[in-house]
């Protein structure tokens, strides 16, 4: 009897499930997207912005993970535990046999920035020569802009980098850099220079107290990456769709209006040029 009951109940609770319209159809997994402080900060008004667009136009929640550095998210992305990440050229380049880049953000009408190395407002120093010595700031080991840019310049004109400086030190995070160096705790510091120019909209009494000594080449804007095995895939292809249609949602126009982007874009074939120059002067030093 108390088998039979069980049963009975049990074929009910089925029978019940089956009436519910939907319920056996498994949502769709999340889209998980890796990013680090290195480039964005952990705004969470703006990332609110990105997930409501982002996840509409994708057809499935979009889950942001963040990570402290590029390396760690960087393996994240190769291990398959995210789809996707905002990286930097860097080290796409690293792992170009495994990591191909989706979309290039797009800035002031093109998919270009430019490294910048900065110091205190008033200090007199006429190029990089008058650095010697410093403590200096760098972002990320992994960033173009805020590290392999300063260390290549160095080595072409001639100096050893790691007798150059007196002391540096890694930020992880390019407004980090450029606070360091306003408030004294570095005399000079690497960084991006769409984040030091975007700073000086949003932060401007900051970036006040200081100043841009050197300015490097362009270089593509810091990509939006994928694995090259799914590159073509339909949720990463989704992913890049809703990147590229960010203007027509209110969500979207609002996440591009705080980053300061006019949009985002496909990449070209030679977008990592200069980065890649760069990375063979360092290579070549042995």
């Amino acid at each position: 009897m108390i088998r039979f009951e069980r049963r009975r109940v049990l074929c009910g609770a089925g029978a019940a499930l089956l009436a519910m319209p939907g319920i056996l159809h498994a949502q769709p997994a999340p889209f998980r997207f890796g990013l680090t402080p290195v480039f964005l900060d952990n705004d969470w008004q703006l990332l609110d912005f990105l997930r409501v667009h982002l996840s509409t136009k994708v057809g499935r929640e979009v889950e942001f993970l963040q990570r402290r550095t590029y390396k760690e998210v960087t393996a994240l992305l190769l291990m398959g535990e995210i789809d996707a990440a905002w990286l930097c050229g860097y080290p796409l380049l690293q792992n170009i046999d495994r990591l191909s880049a989706l979309a290039l953000p797009i800035w002031r009408g093109q998919p270009n920035y430019s490294a910048k190395i900065i110091t205190r407002t008033g200090r007199a120093v006429q190029g990089l020569e008058d650095l010697r010595g410093d403590i200096h700031a760098y972002s990320d080991p992994d960033s173009n802009s805020g590290h392999l840019v300063t260390v290549s310049e160095l080595l072409r004109q001639n100096y050893r980098p790691e007798a150059f400086f007196d002391r540096s030190f890694f930020t992880y995070g390019h407004r980090n850099v450029a606070r360091a160096v306003a408030r004294g705790l570095a005399q000079s510091g690497s960084v991006d220079g769409y984040v030091y120019d975007a700073m000086k909209r949003a932060e401007p009494e900051l970036v006040a107290n200081t100043q841009v000594v050197w300015e490097s080449e362009l270089f593509g804007f810091p990509p939006i990456v994928a694995t090259r095995e799914t590159l073509d895939s339909e949720p990463v292809q989704s992913f890049f769709s809703a990147l590229t249609t960010m203007r027509e949602s209110d969500a979207g126009q609002a996440a591009l209006h705080m980053l300061q982007l006019d949009g985002f874009a496909a990449p070209d074939a030679h977008s990592f040029d200069q980065i890649a120059a760069r990375m063979r002067i360092v290579a070549e030093r042995g």
